[in-house]
């Protein structure tokens, strides 16, 4: 049976992350399994935890006053659901919802910032990470913001 150390090794996320940090890691990390439709997060909810998908589809939802849920994304194998662990204060900003089974490793925040913290280059190599992932979500978010609203030929 594979550990956890391992399956972060060979996960996209930690490509060619050092072995090193990828020890420190897999400190804070612990399997999930979730059924479809149960949710890995809530809106609004503490960011105590971010996931690597391993298996399956989450879908990003976000909830309007009186209306079923909007799904702006989703997330397959590979992929990581939440950074809002990253910024203070620490919420979920959507709610995250298993579509089919879903196999993810949980990364808890506090374990892993702390760790951020006392070990620079860690830090270093968690926001190089994460960075890409952070501004690819928010030009897609604002590509679907334009399709949405009718028309591209916004100002740069």
């Amino acid at each position: 049976m594979e550990g956890i150390d391992e399956i972060l090794r060979k996960h996209p996320f930690f490509a060619d992350f050092p072995p090193e940090h990828a020890a420190l890691v897999a400190g804070c990390a612990r399997n999930h399994r979730f059924q479809p439709g149960e949710y890995l997060a809530h809106e609004g909810d503490a960011a105590d935890e971010f996931f690597l998908v391993r298996y399956g589809r989450v879908a990003l939802e976000t909830g309007i006053p009186g209306r079923a849920p909007v799904v702006f994304g989703t997330l397959g194998e590979g992929e990581i659901v939440g950074a809002s662990w990253l910024v203070p204060p620490y919420r979920w900003m959507s709610d995250a919802r298993a579509a089919v089974l879903t196999r993810a490793i949980g990364i808890d925040a506090a374990c892993l910032r702390a760790k951020c913290e006392a070990d620079p280059a860690l830090g270093y190599q968690m926001m190089k990470r994460f960075l890409p992932i952070l501004v690819q979500r928010l030009q897609a978010t604002r590509l679907q913001v334009l399709d949405i609203y009718g028309g591209r030929g916004g100002h740069g």
